[in-house]
């Protein structure tokens, strides 16, 4: 695996890591130079926007966490090294488990990310946040329910 590729795989799993320890700042921080759609090409969000989103949908329980692991899988990362963009197809399945509820998947999807090298330091430029295929009980997970 190239230096490049390592380091988008890497803020792909950094960003299922923020997630998982309830870090929603740092998972917001990934994407400060980044778009992200959430349903369609009008509904863009910059990472203020998102990290609001965080606090109010996802529930987070005493420990700090939201009792998930999000599996980023199946990464197929494209750069072009000359113009310093990349784009990565990826899988990402959610478990999760708490007090009554036992461990089970509860979303299923996809991501399209789109990357950017600044300064020899590779960056998200944009997710399509929009590609979930699945959906089990989200009710332990999301303060409201996702159409």
């Amino acid at each position: 695996m190239s230096d490049s590729a390592l380091q988008i795989s890497n803020l792909l799993y950094r960003y299922a890591e923020c997630m998982d320890s309830g870090d929603w700042d740092g998972a917001a921080a990934l994407f400060q130079h980044a778009r992200l759609k959430i349903r369609d090409e009008s509904d863009l969000l910059g990472a203020q926007d998102f990290l609001r989103l965080l606090h109010g949908l996802v529930k987070r329980y005493p420990c700090g966490t939201p009792r998930t692991k999000h599996i980023v899988t199946n990464p197929i990362i494209e750069i072009d090294e000359q113009a310093h963009r990349a784009t990565a197809r990826s899988y990402y399945t959610v478990l999760q488990a708490t007090d009554g509820f036992a461990l089970q998947p509860i979303a299923a999807g996809r991501y399209r990310d789109e990357f950017e090298r600044v300064e020899g330091v590779w960056r998200f430029s944009f997710r399509d946040y929009s590609l979930m295929d699945m959906t089990g009980d989200l009710s332990h997970h999301l303060n409201a329910t996702v159409a």
